[in-house]
């Protein structure tokens, strides 16, 4: 049975500051936490309606009602498991290929989207700013649905980042080369800027490389895409050229 202070636990940790502070986070739903299980992750305690989750050790499994599990979820409609797991310290960063890098995502949905589709196209490594929005969100695990295992995240000086590297530098503009015209390699760095400001005037200066995704509709009037959209977009031209 699930304790009061396991619940205020579990409560705060909805909250970033709480996170870092215990170093602990929590995932929602078989699927996600399945693969939290079967990576490094270590888990803390796993909280289930079910009798599931047989191989998990017996101490660390704990029975939870519907109704408490609602009190700690951060989901509108809970599933039927919340797991606990540490924070692990961050790996080095992968210096080769083709890195990601987020200039201050806020949405945890287009984080967590954004992460998934890095793991489809083979991408290891993502670099993000320190005013992105935190990994362990609880609605970014949710979002990556287990990616979060297989793809290596750090949170670093952008601009410091970048003027150490010999990486070309990717970014999308509206006046850029267009993507689908454009010879583009199997290195380098992409940047993906704010849902709302797009890439920042310091870090677009760092750019060595201005990319567009062209416009096909009739009206010409649609002033963005999604910044996940965009991603999408972007990583299948850059893996399409290998």
């Amino acid at each position: 049975m699930v304790s009061k202070n396991q619940i205020k636990l579990i409560s705060g940790l909805h909250q970033k500051k709480q996170r870092f502070a215990n170093q602990l986070f929590f995932a929602e739903g078989i699927k996600v936490i399945q693969e939290l299980l079967q990576s490094n992750f270590e888990l803390e305690h796993l909280f289930t309606t079910q009798n599931d989750f047989e191989t998990v050790e017996f101490s660390k499994r704990i029975s939870i009602t519907e109704q408490e599990l609602k009190k700690i979820s951060a989901l509108t409609t809970p599933n039927s498991c919340l797991a606990v797991f540490k924070i692990p310290s961050e790996n080095k960063i992968i210096n080769s290929g083709l890195i990601v890098a987020l200039d201050d995502i806020r949405d945890p949905g287009n984080l967590g989207t954004i992460l998934r589709l890095c793991d489809w196209f083979g991408i290891r490594q993502i670099i993000c700013s320190k005013e992105t929005v935190d990994i362990y969100n609880p609605k970014v695990v949710q979002a990556t649905m287990g990616s979060i295992t297989r793809v290596n995240v750090n949170y670093v000086d952008l601009k410091a980042f970048i003027t150490q590297t010999e990486l070309p530098v990717f970014g999308t503009f509206m006046n850029g080369e267009n993507i689908y015209q454009s010879n583009l390699p199997q290195n380098g760095i992409i940047i993906m800027g704010n849902e709302a400001k797009g890439i920042s005037e310091e870090i677009e200066k760092m750019v060595t490389n201005r990319l567009t995704i062209p416009r096909f509709g009739a009206m010409q009037k649609t002033e963005s895409l999604n910044v996940a959209t965009a991603t999408a977009i972007i990583l299948s031209e850059f893996k399409r050229n290998t």
